[in-house]
């Protein structure tokens, strides 16, 4: 059971989201904050194996709530809700440490599927915002590719296969099946990739298998 924390400041928007997430089976929300504040403090108590938080919030916003989890329970993986007026924030939730962005005004059947590929260790961005997230992350699109191909190119061609797949929001274990590997050893991969491009998480692996063109356009 994927045990889930949700914070958003519209009460309406919880139920609706907490109903949602309920049809899953295998995901159980666990608490409901109203702020940034309050969702640390739950976190602390409940222990969740995800945080699913609203970018904007009183008291304590979504980014330095995520900021503050991090430093506080580095294992809780957090998810951000965004809408397409906040791309603008996106980029602050990826450096501090957010594993996936989903949209509020999204499929339903697409929450449910990034929250299991975040709690799966993998990274989710919603189709509908990947692209705009990854056209601010640079002055044009054609130079960040070649940034980005410069440096994919020092990565082996069996890492380049497994950037790829996390690019594509593939867990470890899906990656494993894909590539005929064991599961251990592709979170193997994944750690040396990490560290040889200096990248802080899965979400921007994925971004950067989006600038090298390792990922096909959805």
């Amino acid at each position: 059971m994927i045990r889930v924390l949700l914070a958003d400041d519209e009460a309406l928007m919880r139920a609706g989201l907490t109903a949602i997430l309920g049809t899953a089976g295998d995901i159980e929300v666990v608490a409901e904050a109203g702020d940034g504040r309050q969702a640390v403090d739950l976190a602390l108590r409940h222990r969740p194996d995800l945080c699913l938080l609203d970018i904007r919030m009183p008291v304590l916003d979504g980014l330095r709530a995520a900021a503050e989890l991090r430093r506080v329970l580095p294992e809780v993986a957090v998810v951000m809700l965004t809408t397409f007026s906040e791309d603008e924030y996106v980029t602050g939730a990826l450096a501090n440490g957010a594993s996936g962005f989903l949209l509020k005004s999204g499929d339903p059947r697409e929450l449910i599927i990034g929250i299991r590929a975040v709690a799966e260790g993998g990274a989710y961005l919603s189709p509908a915002i990947a692209r705009r997230v990854i056209t601010r992350l640079g002055a044009g699109p054609l130079g960040k590719q070649a940034v980005a191909n410069t440096r994919v190119a020092e990565l082996t061609v069996r890492e380049r296969d497994v950037l790829a797949l996390v690019g594509a929001g593939l867990s470890n274990a899906e990656i494993a099946r894909r590539l005929h590997l064991v599961e251990g050893t592709v979170k193997g991969y994944v750690s040396q990739i990490l560290t040889r491009l200096d990248l802080r998480n899965r979400v921007q692996a994925a971004i950067l298998a989006y600038e090298a063109g390792l990922v096909p356009e959805q």
